[in-house]
């Protein structure tokens, strides 16, 4: 395997030079460049197209939420802050993780393992500098998950639903097996199962749309033995979706 890619952006040369000093003592980690100017640096991103960007937020020009949400989909966040308000909006654009000033190097090594997780899940062979960044194919039919620290292959037609809880998700899988615990996000899951098979209907559940038995009056669905509530902020995509299939 390959080492991971990552670039830094902090507008503060100590905090860079902390980063830099925990990539380099990393096994495994390549550093692309270091950037305290933001500006500059969504170029590299774009040009060099790491694994990981270390990103602070609150930088002149453009802050760090902003420039998240200009890096190519192949780049993954971690966030790196002094204010901790800022935790839950970073999990709304790719963020895998969030470190709070001053960084300590066993915390900045927990992110490094997250995001070996979402890597080792979406296929990732972390190819170095050369613009192939390990895409998944649409076709894929199974995904890998970190359960009990091994790799588990599940067949993505084998599960039913997600759910989510913090850092921690649990696969409900087919047949009544027993429900795999992994180490990520509700916003990775959804973004490593195929659109076209799986929609979130509610903050911590993702549902396989093949295997829902029935939706009632009170848009309650009806999956293997749960039966999850469509939320507000999910319905108008639920219902357009079985509008489209109604018979």
């Amino acid at each position: 395997m390959n080492n991971m890619t990552c670039i830094i952006v902090d507008d503060e040369p100590l905090a860079v030079k902390l980063l830099e000093s925990f990539v380099t003592k990393t096994p495994g980690m390549e550093l692309l460049g270091s950037y305290t100017d933001s500006v500059e640096a969504i170029n590299a991103v774009k040009e060099l197209q790491p694994n990981l960007l270390f990103l602070d937020i609150q930088m002149p020009d453009l802050n760090g939420m902003e420039l998240a949400r200009m890096i190519p989909e192949s780049t993954r966040v971690i966030f790196t802050t002094a204010f901790k308000e800022y935790a839950f909006e970073s999990y709304e654009v790719k963020a895998l993780d969030f470190l709070l000033k001053p960084i300590r190097y066993n915390k900045f090594m927990t992110a490094i393992e997250k995001a070996k997780d979402w890597f080792a899940a979406h296929g990732n062979k972390f190819e170095s500098c050369t613009g192939l960044t390990g895409s998944v194919p649409m076709s894929r039919q199974t995904i890998f998950l970190k359960v009990d620290g091994e790799y588990r292959q599940v067949a993505i037609q084998d599960i039913l639903f997600v759910s989510g809880l913090k850092d921690y998700v649990k696969f409900y899988l087919t047949e009544g097996q027993k429900p795999l615990i992994t180490h990520l996000t509700m916003k990775a899951v959804e973004e490593m199962l195929p659109s076209e098979q799986f929609m979130r209907v509610h903050r911590s559940y993702i549902v396989a749309l093949d295997k829902i038995r029935k939706v009632d009056r009170n848009d309650c669905i009806y999956i293997g033995e749960e039966i999850i509530r469509v939320t507000d902020a999910f319905r108008d995509t639920f219902l357009q979706y079985i509008n489209t299939r109604k018979a």
